[in-house]
């Protein structure tokens, strides 16, 4: 493959794999707090087919997102939900990393992304109170 096709290649790796991560960003959005929804309908509110959402389903599985499924005919994909804030202590290296990903996606593609975002950079500033991403009651 000559350099022009690597680099165009290359392109559209990078651009595919940007949009998988904003389509498995707006999935967990999609199932929080949310009742199950079937694959189908997940499919359909993505634009995907169902094939690309069991897929993504499963790369997040992978990642240790908690999805719940079940099969029948009341089946489908859930999140559980939480009511409480986690406490997350990360290091200067983790908030870097995951400020560059969300960068990478976009840091305004969402509210929780643009959330997420503040938080982080609030988080690596000296001259700001400190953000709370503790425990709310």
């Amino acid at each position: 493959m000559d350099a022009q096709h690597a680099l165009s290649a290359a392109s559209r790796d990078g651009h595919l794999a940007l949009r998988r991560v904003e389509r498995q960003q707006q999935l967990i959005e999609l199932l929080a707090g949310a009742e199950r929804r079937t694959v189908s309908e997940l499919a359909e509110r993505l634009g995907v087919s169902t094939r690309t959402v069991e897929r993504d389903v499963e790369r997040l599985r992978d990642a240790g997102v908690p999805f719940e499924s079940s099969v029948g005919r009341a089946g489908g994909i859930s999140l559980p939900v939480t009511t409480t804030r986690t406490q997350v202590e990360l290091d200067v290296a983790e908030i870097a990393a995951l400020l560059s990903s969300l960068a990478t996606v976009g840091p305004n593609s969402s509210p929780s992304a643009n959330s997420a975002t503040a938080k982080l950079a609030a988080a690596l500033r000296t001259d700001v109170p400190r953000v709370d991403v503790g425990h709310r009651r």
